[in-house]
């Protein structure tokens, strides 16, 4: 008897909290947010999470489905659970005290215009579908606006191989590489730029090599052919506009074939984003910089410290079948007129399977005060490279 009692008290003891998590059941059911609902201009209804707008396209995801991307004009309504925040496209400044100040709620598009329900703030007008350039999430609004990426993240960009190997009367192999590296902070088409970070690096080595041999006036001694050009640059640019940055950079350049053993640019100036698309971009750059020059010993040429400037031009565009990137620059000397050079790179890139891409690319130096050497020394130097791509994605 005793034992059946003290069953009975045990029991009685939890019955209050037996109650409380039959009670809170309903709660936690009710704080279930109802899904996104998108509804077709052909009458069909999808039931998922509404991503984003981006541009005229809608990204919807749907268990079934996954990741679908919809056209405004396909789309009759749309409403939403979760918060959003609406950039139109007749606001011309996107940065970050333009947007913090947008209305944030769930997010109704009904009759070509799209409204936002922001509990906090007063009601904002309707914008029409046309002018709904971008629609995006509380967190990625607050992760852009307010949070940079770690230094070791948020970089996009590619890099090339390429190799040639040729065993004949003569031997002869080269090899090239390039990596360039970029990163954009706010990571998003969608919001002005606040800074850049840029680096790249490009190479080629290459031998000819002609065994020796005996010929009827006599032996002959081996000949070996050599070439290396190796180019480094690393620039920061700082946004005190949505168009105009200044800038830092250096440079690092050596040529075998025109007996420069390292030229060496430090400097600061002011660009200018002339274009930008989302698939264009081009940039126009001045700089004032020192410069130095040391040649390979024994060319016959003294070492030089300058006083000049980098004009320069960088344009980039991407297609379905091509990335085609340029960069133009002239870089005259103030305090010896006749110490300038030139440079351009050209490099097309073919999509081939998912992050690889074949390239082509081309680079175009000038020295003017190449040494003068016998053989001659061009102060032209013109390399064309070949090789397999691939392309560096951030996940930021």
């Amino acid at each position: 008897m005793t034992l059946l009692s003290t069953y009975f008290r045990r029991l009685l003891s939890l019955l209050p909290i037996l109650l409380i998590a039959l009670l809170s059941v309903p709660c936690f059911a009710a704080d279930k947010k109802a899904p996104d609902v998108l509804v077709l201009s052909d009458g069909d209804v999808l039931h998922g999470t509404f991503v984003n707008e981006i541009g005229g396209t809608v990204t919807f995801h749907t268990d079934s489905l996954g990741d679908v991307k919809i056209p405004w004009a396909k789309i009759k309504e749309l409403h939403t659970a979760g918060d959003f925040a609406v950039l139109s496209s007749q606001e011309k400044k996107h940065g970050r005290r333009a947007v913090a100040h947008l209305p944030e709620g769930p997010v109704d598009v009904t009759d070509g215009a799209v409204t936002v329900r922001s509990a906090n703030q007063q009601p904002a007008p309707p914008v029409p579908v046309k002018d709904a350039q971008y629609i995006v999430d509380h967190a990625t609004l607050d992760k852009q606006l307010y949070h940079e990426p770690s230094f070791f993240a948020g970089w996009n960009g590619s890099a090339t191989a390429g190799a040639t190997l040729v065993t004949a009367t003569q031997n002869q192999y080269t090899v090239s590489g390039s990596l360039g590296l970029v990163r954009v902070v706010p990571t998003v088409s969608w919001l002005d730029t606040r800074n850049r970070t840029s680096t790249d690096f490009s190479g080629s080595f290459g031998k000819i090599t002609q065994p020796g041999y005996t010929s009827p006036t006599g032996p002959v001694a081996a000949t070996v052919t050599k070439t290396a050009i190796t180019h480094f640059d690393a620039e920061r640019d700082e946004y005190f506009s949505p168009r105009m940055f200044a800038l830092g950079q250096t440079a690092f350049d050596h040529n075998f074939s025109q007996d420069l053993s390292l030229q060496q640019i430090y400097g600061g100036g002011i660009g200018w984003t002339v274009l930008k698309k989302p698939n264009e971009e081009a940039d126009l750059k001045g700089t004032m910089q020192y410069e130095k020059q040391a040649f390979i010993a024994g060319s016959g040429s003294t070492n030089q410290n300058l006083i000049g400037t980098t004009i320069a031009a960088t344009y980039a565009m991407k297609t379905k079948l091509v990335t085609w990137t340029q960069a133009l620059a002239y870089i005259p000397a103030w305090n010896q007129p006749h110490d300038y050079s030139a440079t351009e790179t050209d490099t097309f890139a073919f999509p081939a399977y998912k992050n690889f891409s074949f390239s082509v690319g081309t680079l175009d130096s000038y020295l003017n005060d190449s040494p003068s050497t016998l053989p001659p020394t061009k102060h032209n130097s013109f390399q064309f490279t070949m090789g397999l791509t691939y392309a560096l994605k951030s996940k930021y």
